[in-house]
């Protein structure tokens, strides 16, 4: 079963493009006929207009918010709890994260009239994504490839004749960044500086073979060309050095193109690899917009499931196999200056989804990006932990950028304390595949007792002895009694902050053992996980997503935030708790039967949900 995806005509917008990259690196390649774009990314390429913020001290409005709570006002509650925890300003200011930025395209157009027998694919074997077409009796095969040796994005040009064509540089009008071109002696540049941000620099390094380059304005001519390699690389000053010193100094390390590519696919294939899924299906000879539509129309294309299965795993290779940081929303490809939620770090669940089958899908060379991130993030989440509840341990926010800073940004959404129990999970999958005693010892338990000295000196003991949550919020869900112009309802002990915390402690626990060591330390996190809420089951029989068996403003809600307990966690089991897992499935089947799974993200997550529950054809 090939493993392409494969079309007869270019994307005519980006987010149909095939996408190429390093980690580093990324291009998305539309493929035009004459003329072609690829929208060029550096993961590091975040504006920094806000790379400096920092928290205030809020923690002695905790009382009073607890108060309210407690009380059962809600809406108010909700309220000063929002604007004592919820961003910086409250209202008044806005969302501080920065977003993710392109750093422009490198374009070229060839000279040649009307094409014919277009073809555009990407081989998720290798990474290479290939044009071929006819024009004017003349054959032209155009490659593309994110070099993982090289770091670099290689464009291929060949045709059965000379051939030739114009190359520039261009990003999209943006009165904050300041741009200035360069071109000398086959190389095409572009410097870009953001208003009060970082600065960049991208580097197209031509090699052409039997061929003449000369300038034309801020663009490079080739005539009668037998071939052309060119070689993108770019520069950021995120990390304090200009950005040409990041660019590799000389270029390519030789120009054989098939030498390249063959250096190239060994390495990708070491990573890519290690896992394949085969499905003893006829798979349909169409491209795959069509096969994509026809499924849409009800044709039944398992092999499409496979292919998809594949890409995913292509898309986390492209998004980190050369790179520092983990992929974000949109993995590292972006060509929008305000790209949706800033092309962000979400923490309730996106970032997490994207790492669900790293470890079970031979993927752990890519967990070292996310592992990073976490670090990088804990100097700072001590300090917003202290100055926002008073509390030890770290504080992690519910969305953030590439800056390690721990600040509550979107009002309405940001009172969330459990970001860092939730990243925490990943460094236990970690240790439980690769059995990694030292990893366990010098990366994942200290965190995990980072968060348990969060949760120790956050949790608070009611009347009855139990530990409480508060404030606790359902993460981007609300219920009816909260504040009515707020999109999160805060309030005591939500569902998901009980099971994070037992899911934390649990491991915290158990890699004491492991490690043996802090035994009294062990005795205390037991001590918090015999008085914590217990899960309920409310009066449609569901698993209640609150203290209160409230009824939700959203029935059919895109967030399953209370069902964590059942996937990605393992709290829940028919033989262990066969009454609150029936309840999760009557929670399930109640969101979707009011709509729910709707959004890309919800709907996979639902699909885990029936393969925990061991139903293959609802799953599918």
């Amino acid at each position: 079963m090939a493993s392409k995806l494969w079309y007869t005509k270019p994307a005519t917008e980006w987010k149909n493009g095939l996408p190429i990259g390093t980690g580093r690196l990324a291009a998305m390649v539309l493929g035009g006929h004459n003329t072609e774009r690829l929208a060029l990314n550096h993961e590091w390429l975040w504006r920094g207009e806000n790379r400096n913020r920092d928290t205030e001290y809020k923690a002695d409005l905790l009382p009073h918010v607890r108060e309210l709570l407690l009380a059962g006002d809600y809406a108010q509650g909700t309220l000063a709890g929002d604007e004592a925890f919820g961003s910086y300003g409250g209202m008044r200011q806005g969302n501080r994260v920065d977003p993710y930025q392109p750093a422009g395209d490198f374009r070229f157009e060839l000279e040649h009239g009307e094409v014919r027998s277009y073809r555009q694919e990407l081989d998720l074997s290798n990474g290479l994504v290939s044009i071929t077409y006819e024009a004017d009796g003349v054959r032209y095969r155009r490659e593309y490839l994110a070099h993982i040796q090289e770091n670099l994005l290689l464009v291929h040009i060949t045709a059965s004749r000379p051939f030739s064509g114009t190359f520039w540089l261009s990003r999209a009008e943006d009165e904050r960044c300041f741009l200035r071109h360069e071109i000398s002696n086959r190389l095409l540049a572009m410097d870009g500086q953001f208003e009060q941000g970082i600065a960049f620099r991208v580097e197209a390094q031509f090699y052409v073979t039997r061929g003449r380059v000369t300038a034309k304005g801020d663009a490079l001519r080739v005539q009668n060309a037998h071939e052309i390699l060119v070689a993108i690389d770019i520069g950021t000053s995120a990390k304090g050095d200009a950005p040409i010193h990041e660019i590799r100094a000389g270029g390519l390390s030789h120009t054989d193109w098939d030498e390249l590519l063959a250096d190239h696919t060994d390495d990708y294939q070491d990573m890519y690899g290690t896992v394949t899924l085969s499905v003893d299906v006829e798979e349909p000879d169409l491209p795959t917009d069509e096969r994509l539509q026809a499924a849409r129309q009800g044709a039944d294309d398992p092999g499409l499931a496979v292919l998809y299965f594949d890409f995913g795993r292509y898309l986390m290779v492209a998004s980190t196999i050369a790179g520092e940081l983990p992929p974000n929303l949109q993995g590292k490809w972006n060509e929008d200056l305000d790209p949706p939620w800033q092309c962000d770090y979400h923490h309730d669940v996106n970032l997490q989804m994207n790492y669900w089958p790293a470890e079970a899908g031979g993927l752990e060379f890519a967990t070292e990006q996310l592992f990073t991130h976490i670090e990088r993030f804990v100097p700072h989440a001590r300090k917003a932990a202290h100055d926002l509840y008073g509390c030890e341990g770290v504080w992690f926010p519910i969305q953030t950028d590439v800056w390690g800073r721990s600040t509550p940004e979107s009002f309405g959404w940001a009172v969330w304390i459990g970001a860092a129990a939730w990243l925490a999970q990943h460094m236990w999958w970690h240790y439980e595949y690769e059995q990694d005693i030292e990893f366990l010892r010098e990366r994942a338990y200290p965190f995990f007792k980072e968060v348990a000295a969060f949760y120790a000196s956050y949790l608070i003991k009611d009347k009855q002895g139990t530990l409480q949550f508060v404030p606790s919020q359902s993460p981007e869900n609300r219920f009816v009694g909260g504040h009515p112009d707020l999109p999160v309802t805060l309030g005591v002990s939500a569902t998901m902050d009980v099971e994070l915390a037992w899911d934390l402690l649990t491991h915290a626990i158990r890699a004491s053992e492991l490690l043996g060591v802090d035994a009294r330390l062990r005795a205390k996190w037991q001590q918090i996980l015999d008085h914590l809420p217990p899960l309920k089951i409310g009066k449609y029989g569901q698993l209640q997503e609150w203290n209160e068996d409230f009824e939700e403003v959203e029935p059919g809600h895109r967030h399953f935030s209370h069902l964590f307990a059942l996937y990605p966690g393992d709290q829940l089991d028919p033989e262990r708790t066969p009454e609150l897992w029936q309840a999760a499935r009557v929670s399930l089947e109640r969101r979707l039967s009011h709509k729910g799974g709707h959004t890309g993200w919800s709907r996979s997550w639902t699909a885990c949900f029936y393969a925990r529950f061991g139903e293959p054809e609802l799953a599918w």
